[in-house]
Protein backbone atom coordinates (compact mmCIF):
# COMPACT_ATOMS: atom_id res chain seq x y z
CA UNK A 1 0.00 0.00 0.00
CA UNK A 2 1.48 3.55 -1.23
CA UNK A 3 1.02 5.98 1.65
CA UNK A 4 0.10 9.53 1.60
CA UNK A 5 3.74 10.75 1.97
CA UNK A 6 4.86 8.78 -0.65
CA UNK A 7 2.33 9.44 -3.17
CA UNK A 8 2.95 13.20 -2.26
CA UNK A 9 6.64 12.92 -2.35
CA UNK A 10 5.95 11.27 -5.75
CA UNK A 11 3.77 14.37 -7.16
CA UNK A 12 6.63 16.73 -6.24
CA UNK A 13 9.29 14.67 -7.88
CA UNK A 14 6.77 14.64 -10.97
CA UNK A 15 6.14 18.23 -10.89
CA UNK A 16 10.19 18.97 -10.77
CA UNK A 17 10.95 16.79 -13.55
CA UNK A 18 8.01 18.35 -15.92
CA UNK A 19 9.28 21.55 -15.26
CA UNK A 20 12.83 20.94 -15.54
CA UNK A 21 12.12 19.57 -19.17
CA UNK A 22 10.51 22.58 -19.82
CA UNK A 23 11.78 25.26 -21.86
CA UNK A 24 11.23 29.06 -21.30
CA UNK A 25 12.59 30.01 -24.46
CA UNK A 26 13.01 28.20 -28.22
CA UNK A 27 14.61 28.26 -31.44
CA UNK A 28 11.96 28.92 -34.34
CA UNK A 29 13.04 28.73 -38.14
CA UNK A 30 10.79 29.24 -41.24
CA UNK A 31 12.13 28.57 -44.65
CA UNK A 32 10.58 30.97 -47.75
CA UNK A 33 11.11 28.61 -50.33
CA UNK A 34 11.47 28.93 -54.24
CA UNK A 35 9.81 25.82 -55.25
CA UNK A 36 10.42 23.81 -58.06
CA UNK A 37 6.91 24.09 -60.45
CA UNK A 38 5.70 21.23 -62.54
CA UNK A 39 6.17 21.99 -66.40
CA UNK A 40 2.50 21.28 -67.23
CA UNK A 41 0.82 21.20 -64.00
CA UNK A 42 -2.81 21.21 -65.81
CA UNK A 43 -1.67 17.72 -67.17
CA UNK A 44 -1.93 14.41 -65.48
CA UNK A 45 1.46 12.50 -64.81
CA UNK A 46 2.07 9.45 -63.11
CA UNK A 47 2.60 9.11 -59.19
CA UNK A 48 6.62 8.02 -60.44
CA UNK A 49 6.84 11.38 -62.25
CA UNK A 50 4.58 13.47 -59.32
CA UNK A 51 7.27 12.54 -56.75
CA UNK A 52 10.53 12.93 -59.01
CA UNK A 53 9.52 16.83 -58.79
CA UNK A 54 8.39 16.28 -55.34
CA UNK A 55 12.10 14.82 -53.96
CA UNK A 56 13.85 17.67 -55.81
CA UNK A 57 11.52 20.41 -53.57
CA UNK A 58 12.88 18.08 -51.14
CA UNK A 59 16.35 18.24 -51.88
CA UNK A 60 15.94 22.12 -51.28
CA UNK A 61 14.06 21.29 -47.69
CA UNK A 62 16.21 19.09 -46.24
CA UNK A 63 18.88 21.57 -47.15
CA UNK A 64 17.08 24.48 -44.96
CA UNK A 65 16.03 21.69 -42.39
CA UNK A 66 19.57 20.61 -41.49
CA UNK A 67 21.19 24.08 -41.27
CA UNK A 68 18.40 25.52 -39.33
CA UNK A 69 18.86 22.34 -36.49
CA UNK A 70 22.55 22.70 -36.48
CA UNK A 71 21.81 27.00 -35.56
CA UNK A 72 19.70 25.05 -32.45
CA UNK A 73 16.35 25.51 -33.97
CA UNK A 74 13.30 23.40 -32.24
CA UNK A 75 10.84 23.40 -35.21
CA UNK A 76 10.97 24.96 -38.59
CA UNK A 77 8.47 25.35 -40.92
CA UNK A 78 7.96 25.45 -44.48
CA UNK A 79 5.42 26.97 -46.94
CA UNK A 80 2.01 26.05 -48.34
CA UNK A 81 2.71 24.45 -51.98
CA UNK A 82 6.72 24.10 -50.91
CA UNK A 83 6.55 20.07 -51.89
CA UNK A 84 4.89 20.15 -55.31
CA UNK A 85 3.85 24.20 -56.67
CA UNK A 86 0.59 25.60 -57.38
CA UNK A 87 -1.91 25.89 -61.09
CA UNK A 88 -2.93 22.36 -60.54
CA UNK A 89 -6.32 20.57 -61.76
CA UNK A 90 -8.25 18.60 -59.30
CA UNK A 91 -7.46 15.55 -62.08
CA UNK A 92 -3.75 16.58 -62.45
CA UNK A 93 -2.71 17.22 -58.00
CA UNK A 94 -4.07 13.42 -57.81
CA UNK A 95 -0.31 12.13 -58.71
CA UNK A 96 0.88 14.07 -55.48
CA UNK A 97 -1.31 13.15 -52.77
CA UNK A 98 -1.13 10.38 -49.91
CA UNK A 99 -2.95 9.38 -47.19
CA UNK A 100 -2.54 10.84 -44.41
CA UNK A 101 -3.49 9.07 -41.34
CA UNK A 102 -5.20 10.48 -37.90
CA UNK A 103 -2.15 11.87 -35.69
CA UNK A 104 -3.65 9.65 -32.90
CA UNK A 105 -2.10 6.33 -34.63
CA UNK A 106 1.07 7.40 -33.37
CA UNK A 107 3.24 6.60 -36.14
CA UNK A 108 6.78 7.14 -37.33
CA UNK A 109 6.55 6.67 -41.27
CA UNK A 110 10.67 6.57 -40.69
CA UNK A 111 10.44 3.53 -39.12
CA UNK A 112 7.13 2.16 -40.26
CA UNK A 113 6.89 3.37 -43.93
CA UNK A 114 4.34 1.33 -45.36
CA UNK A 115 1.85 0.99 -42.35
CA UNK A 116 -0.81 3.54 -44.39
CA UNK A 117 -0.07 2.39 -47.87
CA UNK A 118 2.68 4.05 -50.23
CA UNK A 119 3.76 7.38 -48.33
CA UNK A 120 7.03 7.94 -49.30
CA UNK A 121 6.96 11.96 -48.80
CA UNK A 122 5.80 11.19 -45.48
CA UNK A 123 8.73 9.00 -44.85
CA UNK A 124 11.06 11.61 -46.12
CA UNK A 125 9.76 14.57 -43.45
CA UNK A 126 10.01 11.92 -40.70
CA UNK A 127 13.28 10.69 -41.04
CA UNK A 128 13.84 14.34 -42.14
CA UNK A 129 12.76 15.63 -38.43
CA UNK A 130 14.03 12.28 -36.79
CA UNK A 131 18.20 12.40 -38.14
CA UNK A 132 17.92 16.32 -37.50
CA UNK A 133 16.06 16.47 -33.83
CA UNK A 134 13.90 19.01 -34.86
CA UNK A 135 9.96 19.46 -35.68
CA UNK A 136 9.00 19.74 -39.27
CA UNK A 137 6.32 21.62 -40.53
CA UNK A 138 4.82 20.79 -44.09
CA UNK A 139 2.39 20.95 -46.45
CA UNK A 140 1.52 18.49 -48.47
CA UNK A 141 -1.76 16.54 -49.93
CA UNK A 142 -3.80 14.35 -48.65
CA UNK A 143 -6.56 12.06 -50.10
CA UNK A 144 -9.39 10.05 -48.87
CA UNK A 145 -12.00 7.61 -50.06
CA UNK A 146 -15.67 8.33 -49.98
CA UNK A 147 -19.08 6.58 -51.75
CA UNK A 148 -22.63 7.06 -52.64
CA UNK A 149 -23.62 6.59 -48.76
CA UNK A 150 -22.07 10.27 -48.29
CA UNK A 151 -24.08 12.76 -50.05
CA UNK A 152 -20.91 15.07 -50.44
CA UNK A 153 -18.94 12.81 -51.52
CA UNK A 154 -17.27 14.57 -54.97
CA UNK A 155 -17.96 13.27 -58.44
CA UNK A 156 -14.46 10.94 -58.42
CA UNK A 157 -15.46 9.08 -55.40
CA UNK A 158 -12.41 10.70 -53.14
CA UNK A 159 -12.09 14.31 -51.08
CA UNK A 160 -8.96 15.97 -51.58
CA UNK A 161 -7.34 18.30 -48.70
CA UNK A 162 -4.52 21.01 -48.98
CA UNK A 163 -2.68 19.63 -45.60
CA UNK A 164 -0.02 20.98 -43.53
CA UNK A 165 1.56 18.05 -41.40
CA UNK A 166 3.93 18.38 -38.36
CA UNK A 167 6.49 15.40 -37.80
CA UNK A 168 8.16 15.81 -34.07
CA UNK A 169 11.78 15.28 -33.32
CA UNK A 170 11.53 11.36 -33.21
CA UNK A 171 9.93 11.68 -36.66
CA UNK A 172 6.39 11.01 -35.32
CA UNK A 173 3.44 12.33 -36.63
CA UNK A 174 1.83 14.83 -34.19
CA UNK A 175 -0.35 16.95 -35.88
CA UNK A 176 -2.31 17.26 -39.24
CA UNK A 177 -4.53 20.01 -40.59
CA UNK A 178 -7.45 20.18 -43.26
CA UNK A 179 -7.10 23.74 -45.04
CA UNK A 180 -10.33 25.51 -44.27
CA UNK A 181 -10.83 28.61 -45.89
CA UNK A 182 -9.90 27.65 -49.48
CA UNK A 183 -8.90 30.74 -51.68
CA UNK A 184 -10.26 31.61 -55.33
CA UNK A 185 -8.73 29.00 -57.49
CA UNK A 186 -8.17 25.97 -55.35
CA UNK A 187 -10.69 23.81 -57.02
CA UNK A 188 -8.49 21.31 -56.84
CA UNK A 189 -9.21 20.62 -52.94
CA UNK A 190 -12.21 20.47 -50.82
CA UNK A 191 -12.43 21.88 -47.63
CA UNK A 192 -13.71 20.29 -44.66
CA UNK A 193 -17.33 19.40 -43.70
CA UNK A 194 -16.07 21.51 -40.09
CA UNK A 195 -13.26 23.55 -39.47
CA UNK A 196 -10.64 21.07 -37.50
CA UNK A 197 -8.78 22.73 -34.39
CA UNK A 198 -5.49 20.69 -34.55
CA UNK A 199 -2.97 21.93 -31.41
CA UNK A 200 0.08 19.94 -30.36
CA UNK A 201 2.21 20.32 -26.91
CA UNK A 202 5.80 20.54 -26.46
CA UNK A 203 7.94 21.19 -23.98
CA UNK A 204 8.95 24.43 -25.43
CA UNK A 205 5.13 25.87 -25.57
CA UNK A 206 1.76 24.81 -27.01
CA UNK A 207 1.26 25.07 -30.89
CA UNK A 208 -1.61 25.44 -33.01
CA UNK A 209 -2.04 25.81 -37.09
CA UNK A 210 -3.79 26.90 -40.14
CA UNK A 211 -3.12 28.10 -43.49
CA UNK A 212 -2.72 31.19 -45.26
CA UNK A 213 -6.15 32.63 -46.09
CA UNK A 214 -7.86 31.31 -42.91
CA UNK A 215 -6.02 34.20 -40.93
CA UNK A 216 -8.81 36.12 -42.21
CA UNK A 217 -11.16 34.04 -40.71
CA UNK A 218 -12.76 33.19 -36.94
CA UNK A 219 -12.47 29.23 -37.83
CA UNK A 220 -10.16 27.99 -36.88
CA UNK A 221 -7.42 30.95 -36.39
CA UNK A 222 -9.16 33.09 -33.92
CA UNK A 223 -10.48 29.36 -32.06
CA UNK A 224 -7.07 28.29 -31.63
CA UNK A 225 -5.85 31.64 -29.49
CA UNK A 226 -8.87 32.26 -27.38
CA UNK A 227 -10.60 29.03 -26.54
CA UNK A 228 -7.17 26.40 -26.65
CA UNK A 229 -5.16 29.09 -25.01
CA UNK A 230 -1.91 28.21 -28.31
CA UNK A 231 1.47 30.13 -27.41
CA UNK A 232 2.37 29.76 -31.38
CA UNK A 233 0.61 29.60 -34.48
CA UNK A 234 2.29 27.53 -37.40
CA UNK A 235 1.12 29.29 -40.86
CA UNK A 236 2.67 27.47 -44.15
CA UNK A 237 1.13 29.90 -46.56
CA UNK A 238 1.24 30.92 -50.71
CA UNK A 239 0.39 34.59 -49.68
CA UNK A 240 0.27 37.38 -52.46
CA UNK A 241 0.96 40.80 -51.46
CA UNK A 242 -1.36 43.39 -51.63
CA UNK A 243 -0.93 47.11 -51.03
CA UNK A 244 -1.69 48.90 -48.85
CA UNK A 245 -2.86 46.58 -46.14
CA UNK A 246 -2.37 43.14 -46.56
CA UNK A 247 1.35 42.14 -47.58
CA UNK A 248 2.49 39.16 -46.31
CA UNK A 249 5.24 40.31 -43.47
CA UNK A 250 2.73 43.44 -42.52
CA UNK A 251 -0.74 41.69 -42.18
CA UNK A 252 1.11 38.82 -40.47
CA UNK A 253 3.13 40.59 -37.70
CA UNK A 254 -0.11 42.59 -37.15
CA UNK A 255 -1.88 39.45 -36.66
CA UNK A 256 0.66 38.33 -33.89
CA UNK A 257 0.47 41.49 -32.43
CA UNK A 258 -3.62 41.61 -32.20
CA UNK A 259 -3.90 38.31 -30.90
CA UNK A 260 -0.77 38.63 -28.72
CA UNK A 261 0.91 35.17 -29.93
CA UNK A 262 4.08 33.99 -31.61
CA UNK A 263 3.19 33.46 -35.22
CA UNK A 264 5.39 31.53 -37.71
CA UNK A 265 4.77 32.38 -41.45
CA UNK A 266 6.89 30.85 -44.07
CA UNK A 267 6.03 31.89 -47.51
CA UNK A 268 6.61 30.57 -51.00
CA UNK A 269 8.99 32.63 -52.80
CA UNK A 270 7.19 33.38 -56.52
CA UNK A 271 8.11 37.00 -57.23
CA UNK A 272 6.40 36.65 -60.55
CA UNK A 273 2.72 36.19 -58.38
CA UNK A 274 3.94 38.92 -56.00
CA UNK A 275 4.57 36.23 -53.61
CA UNK A 276 7.38 36.88 -50.71
CA UNK A 277 7.28 37.57 -47.21
CA UNK A 278 8.04 35.50 -44.41
CA UNK A 279 8.88 36.13 -40.51
CA UNK A 280 8.98 35.24 -37.23
CA UNK A 281 7.15 37.32 -34.96
CA UNK A 282 6.35 38.12 -31.23
CA UNK A 283 3.40 39.68 -29.42
CA UNK A 284 5.37 42.93 -28.89
CA UNK A 285 7.66 42.98 -32.10
CA UNK A 286 8.72 41.35 -34.98
CA UNK A 287 11.87 39.12 -34.56
CA UNK A 288 12.91 38.64 -37.99
CA UNK A 289 11.28 38.77 -41.22
CA UNK A 290 12.19 38.82 -45.46
CA UNK A 291 10.12 40.31 -47.88
CA UNK A 292 12.30 39.93 -51.30
CA UNK A 293 10.90 40.75 -54.74
CA UNK A 294 13.99 41.11 -57.09
CA UNK A 295 15.73 37.92 -56.79
CA UNK A 296 15.00 34.25 -56.82
CA UNK A 297 16.66 32.23 -53.97
CA UNK A 298 14.99 31.42 -50.76
CA UNK A 299 15.40 32.37 -47.42
CA UNK A 300 15.95 30.27 -43.67
CA UNK A 301 15.27 32.49 -40.81
CA UNK A 302 15.52 31.95 -37.53
CA UNK A 303 15.06 33.85 -34.15
CA UNK A 304 14.68 33.38 -30.51
CA UNK A 305 10.89 33.61 -28.73
CA UNK A 306 9.51 32.99 -25.67
CA UNK A 307 7.94 29.62 -25.41
CA UNK A 308 4.28 31.48 -23.23
CA UNK A 309 4.38 34.94 -24.19
CA UNK A 310 2.81 37.51 -22.28
CA UNK A 311 -0.90 38.78 -23.50
CA UNK A 312 -1.87 42.43 -21.81
CA UNK A 313 -5.52 42.76 -22.69
CA UNK A 314 -6.60 46.16 -24.56
CA UNK A 315 -9.61 47.80 -24.77
CA UNK A 316 -9.90 49.04 -28.41
CA UNK A 317 -12.41 51.45 -28.20
CA UNK A 318 -11.85 53.10 -24.83
CA UNK A 319 -9.70 55.68 -25.84
CA UNK A 320 -11.22 56.83 -28.92
CA UNK A 321 -15.04 57.19 -27.74
CA UNK A 322 -13.69 59.32 -24.89
CA UNK A 323 -12.71 61.97 -27.37
CA UNK A 324 -15.78 64.62 -28.47
CA UNK A 325 -17.81 62.84 -32.20
CA UNK A 326 -16.40 65.55 -34.74
CA UNK A 327 -18.57 67.31 -37.29
CA UNK A 328 -18.78 66.23 -40.74
CA UNK A 329 -16.62 68.69 -42.97
CA UNK A 330 -17.05 69.21 -46.48
CA UNK A 331 -13.12 68.28 -46.71
CA UNK A 332 -14.08 64.82 -46.28
CA UNK A 333 -13.79 62.69 -49.89
CA UNK A 334 -14.03 59.19 -50.84
CA UNK A 335 -11.28 56.82 -52.24
CA UNK A 336 -10.94 53.14 -52.73
CA UNK A 337 -8.70 50.69 -51.03
CA UNK A 338 -8.86 47.44 -52.62
CA UNK A 339 -12.23 47.63 -53.67
CA UNK A 340 -13.52 49.61 -50.56
CA UNK A 341 -14.65 52.97 -50.75
CA UNK A 342 -13.16 54.57 -47.70
CA UNK A 343 -13.77 58.17 -46.37
CA UNK A 344 -10.60 60.34 -46.48
CA UNK A 345 -8.88 63.70 -44.87
CA UNK A 346 -6.17 65.23 -46.40
CA UNK A 347 -3.00 65.79 -44.21
CA UNK A 348 -2.40 69.05 -45.09
CA UNK A 349 -0.20 70.48 -42.69
CA UNK A 350 3.67 69.34 -40.76
CA UNK A 351 1.88 68.20 -37.55
CA UNK A 352 -2.01 67.98 -36.41
CA UNK A 353 -5.29 66.50 -34.99
CA UNK A 354 -7.50 64.73 -37.16
CA UNK A 355 -10.48 62.91 -37.00
CA UNK A 356 -12.49 60.97 -39.95
CA UNK A 357 -15.99 58.99 -39.35
CA UNK A 358 -17.71 56.39 -41.75
CA UNK A 359 -20.84 54.78 -40.50
CA UNK A 360 -20.31 53.60 -36.52
CA UNK A 361 -16.25 53.92 -36.84
CA UNK A 362 -14.43 57.00 -35.63
CA UNK A 363 -10.70 56.98 -36.58
CA UNK A 364 -8.61 59.85 -34.31
CA UNK A 365 -5.20 60.93 -35.69
CA UNK A 366 -2.12 62.91 -34.28
CA UNK A 367 1.03 63.32 -35.90
CA UNK A 368 3.81 65.12 -36.72
CA UNK A 369 5.89 65.06 -39.76
CA UNK A 370 9.87 66.26 -39.72
CA UNK A 371 8.79 68.23 -42.76
CA UNK A 372 5.95 68.40 -45.28
CA UNK A 373 6.87 67.80 -48.24
CA UNK A 374 5.21 69.36 -51.09
CA UNK A 375 5.59 66.26 -53.60
CA UNK A 376 3.91 63.89 -51.04
CA UNK A 377 -0.17 63.40 -49.57
CA UNK A 378 -1.06 61.93 -46.76
CA UNK A 379 -4.40 61.13 -45.25
CA UNK A 380 -6.22 59.47 -42.71
CA UNK A 381 -8.80 56.97 -44.15
CA UNK A 382 -11.94 55.36 -42.47
CA UNK A 383 -14.07 52.03 -43.61
CA UNK A 384 -16.92 50.20 -41.94
CA UNK A 385 -18.23 47.51 -44.28
CA UNK A 386 -18.43 44.38 -45.33
CA UNK A 387 -15.74 43.39 -47.83
CA UNK A 388 -16.66 41.13 -50.64
CA UNK A 389 -14.16 40.98 -53.08
CA UNK A 390 -11.44 37.54 -52.36
CA UNK A 391 -13.53 36.76 -49.99
CA UNK A 392 -16.79 38.52 -48.00
CA UNK A 393 -15.66 39.50 -44.40
CA UNK A 394 -16.61 42.67 -42.29
CA UNK A 395 -14.17 45.15 -41.79
CA UNK A 396 -13.65 48.09 -39.93
CA UNK A 397 -9.87 49.74 -40.67
CA UNK A 398 -8.04 53.17 -39.39
CA UNK A 399 -5.74 54.36 -41.71
CA UNK A 400 -3.17 56.80 -41.97
CA UNK A 401 -1.53 56.09 -46.05
CA UNK A 402 0.80 57.72 -48.43
CA UNK A 403 -1.36 58.30 -51.47
CA UNK A 404 0.01 57.20 -54.49
CA UNK A 405 0.11 60.56 -56.35
CA UNK A 406 -0.91 64.35 -55.73
CA UNK A 407 -4.38 63.40 -57.19
CA UNK A 408 -6.69 62.83 -53.95
CA UNK A 409 -7.79 59.52 -55.34
CA UNK A 410 -4.96 57.81 -56.00
CA UNK A 411 -5.27 57.25 -51.85
CA UNK A 412 -5.41 53.71 -51.55
CA UNK A 413 -3.76 52.49 -54.85
CA UNK A 414 -0.73 50.43 -54.72
CA UNK A 415 2.71 52.32 -53.75
CA UNK A 416 5.76 51.16 -52.88
CA UNK A 417 7.92 53.90 -51.45
CA UNK A 418 7.63 57.29 -49.83
CA UNK A 419 9.98 59.68 -48.76
CA UNK A 420 8.00 61.81 -45.94
CA UNK A 421 9.14 60.80 -42.41
CA UNK A 422 7.34 61.02 -39.16
CA UNK A 423 8.30 62.38 -35.57
CA UNK A 424 5.50 60.90 -34.24
CA UNK A 425 1.99 59.08 -34.50
CA UNK A 426 -1.12 57.91 -32.53
CA UNK A 427 -3.61 56.22 -34.30
CA UNK A 428 -7.32 54.85 -32.86
CA UNK A 429 -10.64 54.28 -33.52
CA UNK A 430 -14.05 53.28 -31.91
CA UNK A 431 -13.80 49.83 -32.93
CA UNK A 432 -17.26 47.28 -32.48
CA UNK A 433 -14.35 44.49 -31.83
CA UNK A 434 -11.92 43.27 -30.01
CA UNK A 435 -9.93 41.79 -33.13
CA UNK A 436 -7.75 44.88 -34.53
CA UNK A 437 -4.60 44.09 -36.09
CA UNK A 438 -2.10 46.75 -35.62
CA UNK A 439 0.24 47.21 -38.84
CA UNK A 440 3.38 50.07 -39.21
CA UNK A 441 4.98 50.53 -42.71
CA UNK A 442 7.62 52.07 -43.66
CA UNK A 443 9.05 52.85 -47.42
CA UNK A 444 10.52 49.51 -49.70
CA UNK A 445 7.97 47.30 -47.58
CA UNK A 446 9.64 47.37 -44.46
CA UNK A 447 8.77 46.50 -40.89
CA UNK A 448 9.63 48.95 -37.96
CA UNK A 449 10.30 46.65 -35.36
CA UNK A 450 10.68 48.14 -31.55
CA UNK A 451 9.15 51.49 -32.92
CA UNK A 452 5.67 51.29 -31.96
CA UNK A 453 3.40 49.64 -29.77
CA UNK A 454 0.09 49.22 -28.59
CA UNK A 455 -1.41 50.75 -25.34
CA UNK A 456 -3.98 49.13 -22.90
CA UNK A 457 -6.68 51.74 -24.25
CA UNK A 458 -6.53 51.20 -27.59
CA UNK A 459 -3.89 53.31 -29.29
CA UNK A 460 -1.64 52.53 -31.63
CA UNK A 461 1.54 54.91 -31.20
CA UNK A 462 5.10 55.63 -32.28
CA UNK A 463 8.01 55.12 -29.49
CA UNK A 464 10.48 57.07 -30.96
CA UNK A 465 10.38 58.58 -34.64
CA UNK A 466 9.94 55.88 -37.47
CA UNK A 467 13.16 54.97 -39.14
CA UNK A 468 12.45 55.33 -42.66
CA UNK A 469 9.61 57.13 -44.58
CA UNK A 470 5.91 56.04 -43.58
CA UNK A 471 4.00 54.38 -46.45
CA UNK A 472 0.61 53.39 -43.82
CA UNK A 473 -0.13 53.00 -39.88
CA UNK A 474 -3.29 51.22 -39.56
CA UNK A 475 -5.58 49.45 -37.19
CA UNK A 476 -7.42 46.65 -39.24
CA UNK A 477 -10.15 45.26 -37.35
CA UNK A 478 -12.25 42.65 -38.39
CA UNK A 479 -15.92 41.75 -37.28
CA UNK A 480 -16.47 38.18 -37.81
CA UNK A 481 -19.60 38.14 -36.55
CA UNK A 482 -21.55 40.46 -39.43
CA UNK A 483 -19.55 38.11 -42.02
CA UNK A 484 -23.31 36.24 -43.07
CA UNK A 485 -24.59 39.70 -44.20
CA UNK A 486 -23.05 38.81 -47.46
CA UNK A 487 -26.23 37.99 -49.23
CA UNK A 488 -27.21 36.47 -52.63
CA UNK A 489 -25.00 39.58 -54.29
CA UNK A 490 -22.17 39.21 -53.12
CA UNK A 491 -21.87 35.29 -53.44
CA UNK A 492 -22.72 35.84 -56.82
CA UNK A 493 -19.53 38.56 -57.36
CA UNK A 494 -17.54 35.85 -55.58
CA UNK A 495 -18.82 33.41 -57.95
CA UNK A 496 -17.85 35.23 -60.98
CA UNK A 497 -14.11 35.89 -59.36
CA UNK A 498 -13.53 32.75 -59.05
CA UNK A 499 -14.42 31.99 -62.60
CA UNK A 500 -12.68 34.80 -63.86
CA UNK A 501 -9.55 34.02 -61.56
CA UNK A 502 -9.25 30.39 -62.90
CA UNK A 503 -8.48 31.95 -66.24
CA UNK A 504 -5.99 34.51 -65.08
CA UNK A 505 -3.96 32.26 -63.51
CA UNK A 506 -4.10 29.82 -66.80
CA UNK A 507 -3.13 32.70 -68.80
CA UNK A 508 -0.48 33.86 -66.29
CA UNK A 509 1.24 30.67 -66.22
CA UNK A 510 1.32 29.98 -69.63
CA UNK A 511 2.70 33.18 -70.09
CA UNK A 512 5.31 33.06 -67.62
CA UNK A 513 6.76 29.43 -68.41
Amino acid sequence: MITSPLLAYVAILFFCVLKASSLDTFIAAVYEHAAILPDAPLTPVSHEEALMLMNRNLDLLEGAVTSAAKQGAHIIVTPEDGVYGFFFSRESIYSYLEDIPDPHVNWIPCTNPSRFGHTPVQKRLSCLARDNSIYIVANIGDKKPCNASDPDCPHDGRYQYNTDVVFDSEGRLVARYHKQNLFLGEDQFDAPKEPEIVTFDTTFGRFGIFTCFGILFHDPAVTLVKDFQVDTILFPTAWMNVLPHLTAIEFHSAWAMGMRVNFLAANIHFPLRKMTGSGIYAPDSPRAFHYDMKTKEGKLLLSQLDSHPHRPAVNWTSYASGLPTPLVGNQEFKSTVFFDEFTFLELKGVAGNYTVCQKDLCCQLSYRMLEKREDEVYALGAFDGLHTVEGSYYLQICTLLKCKTMDLHSCGDSVETASTRFEMFSLSGTFGTQYVFPEVLLSDIQLAPGEFQVSSDGRLFSLKPPSGPVLTVTLFGRLYERDSASGASADLVAQGLRVMLGVIITIMYSLSW
